[in-house]
């Protein structure tokens, strides 16, 4: 497109500079009322103007620490140049783009550099969304075994469209949405449920994250091998769900590859393919079960996405695999989060109400419990009778507001934060956040103050919400 090209007239920073100030009004008269009445409550009702790397800033130009990356999409931090001039470059192009009856080149070559980082896998379909990289498996399974009924685990999120919604596990999700695909639930790394299911003869596959989002519990080593050892003698697939963890986030390209032998059929691939800036999600899969699904030309549409491998999508992943492998930051996310972990782990008898540390690379676990002392023990109690989680949540409101640092609690009812920074993080993002969660600590193991008298409102609240 050329640049001097009249924009008709619409001036976002004008519209931005006159209304940003009644996005949280605007947000609850038209879209979801409860995330601004969510975020008020909590006190994370900020209004932030700007963000790059690992950073977001507010008008003052505050600087806050991203340990969300947006769910795990920015794994290169916002605003990587790179991937913003491979997606203004493409559009400047001009592309016949989405012309639905040609083979434009950008699938291909994105096809191509992701499957090099998948050996024993032949094949990708591309659609918009991690959800959507789920139905696909989902589809595929089903119609290259001839079977309908799709294992998954306890606790496992594989996303909230209706048949993605019917392999999560968990209920809060699922509630007013049933009934669902009739899919079974296992326990992570229960061989013995596992098998006892896939006797029945009528599975297609197992679905599983390899380190689940929800508590950040990784499979058990060498149970993901043994799996999928019984699936295949039972002619059933193993799905490898790496939405959240694939794309470098556990220090290997895909979590999977770090237990030697594991080769799924199908894998779901999203959010840190983006790049930051275009929907995407991937699928990919071995040949045959391709050929099953795609198996004559009056299935070519069999399944489809409109806006699946649109140039944009493409470019930003072309990009975004480029700066991995130029910055070596699946190594950086190996390094920097043993680094992050270890340090974590040497707090954990500092604190008695710190319980573990856990996880890979740069997705990392930090799990409160009962501590020993009366006096704490009593606060804990009370929170606990109230709602489960309200302790992990009473963390991460001081970590804002006082150290402005980014954090999330890692799922409904469960006393854990869940840390997924941008994967370019240094030692120096890690320093700030031990410091402050030392001094967050600190003051939860004193008993009382601003914490805690936050902690009795959220009591309150969730008492009145019942």
């Amino acid at each position: 497109m050329p640049a001097d090209r009249p924009t008709g007239g619409l001036d976002l920073a004008a519209l931005l500079a006159d209304r940003a100030a009644e996005r949280y009004e605007l947000h609850a008269k038209y879209l979801n009322p409860q995330l601004p009445r969510m975020l008020h409550t909590i006190g994370f009702d900020k209004y932030y103007e700007r963000a790059e790397g690992p950073y977001f800033y507010d008008a003052d130009g505050n600087e806050y620490l991203d340990m969300l990356a947006g769910f795990g999409i920015f794994a290169l931090g916002r605003h990587h140049p790179v991937v913003r001039a491979a997606v203004q470059q493409v559009m400047d192009l001009g592309l016949p783009d989405l012309t639905r009856f040609d083979c434009s080149p950008l699938p291909g070559l994105l096809a191509e550099r992701l499957l090099a980082e998948a050996p024993g896998l032949d094949r990708v379909f591309f659609g918009n969304s991690g959800t959507e990289a789920v139905e696909t498996a989902l589809k595929f399974a089903r119609c290259a075994t001839g079977r309908r009924r799709i294992l998954y685990c306890d606790h496992a999120f594989h996303g909230l469209t209706a048949g993605s919604l019917s392999v999560n596990g968990e209920s809060g999700f699922r509630k007013g949405f049933e009934p669902l695909l009739p899919d079974t639930a296992v326990p992570l790394g229960d061989l013995g449920a596992l098998e006892k299911e896939l006797k029945k003869g009528d599975v297609a596959a197992l679905i599983v994250e390899p380190i689940q989002g929800k508590g950040v519990h990784a499979a058990p080593p060498g149970w993901l091998y043994a799996a999928q050892e019984l699936l295949h003698a039972h002619k059933a697939l193993l799905i490898c769900d790496e939405v959240q963890t694939g794309i470098g986030r556990t220090g290997d390209f895909f979590a999977y590859q770090h237990e030697e032998g594991v080769r799924p059929d199908l894998v779901c691939a999203a959010k840190a393919l983006s790049g930051g800036y275009v929907p995407i999600g991937a699928t990919l899969g071995k040949d045959w079960i391709f050929d099953k699904v795609y198996s004559s030309m009056d299935r070519v549409l069999v399944h489809s996405a409109s806006f699946g491998s649109n140039a944009q999508a493409m470019a930003a992943g072309l990009a975004t695999l480029h700066v991995m492998r130029d910055e070596q930051v699946v190594a950086n996310a190996r390094k920097v989060g043993d680094l992050f972990r270890g340090r974590l782990a040497e707090l954990v008898d500092r604190y008695e109400l710190l319980a573990d540390v856990r996880g890979r690379g740069l997705m990392i676990g930090i799990e409160f419990g009962r501590p020993k002392s009366l006096k704490l023990r009593t606060g804990w109690t009370a929170l606990q009778a109230a709602r489960k989680g309200l302790f992990a949540q009473m963390v991460v409101v001081p970590l804002l507001q006082r150290h402005r640092i980014l954090t999330q609690v890692s799922g409904d009812h469960l006393e854990v934060i869940k840390l997924i920074p941008p994967l370019i993080i240094t030692e120096k993002e890690v320093d700030r956040f031990v410091d402050a969660f030392t001094e967050v600590m600190d003051e939860a193991h004193r008993g009382s103050g601003l914490m805690w008298d936050f902690g009795r409102t959220l009591v309150k609240q969730a008492v009145g919400g019942r």
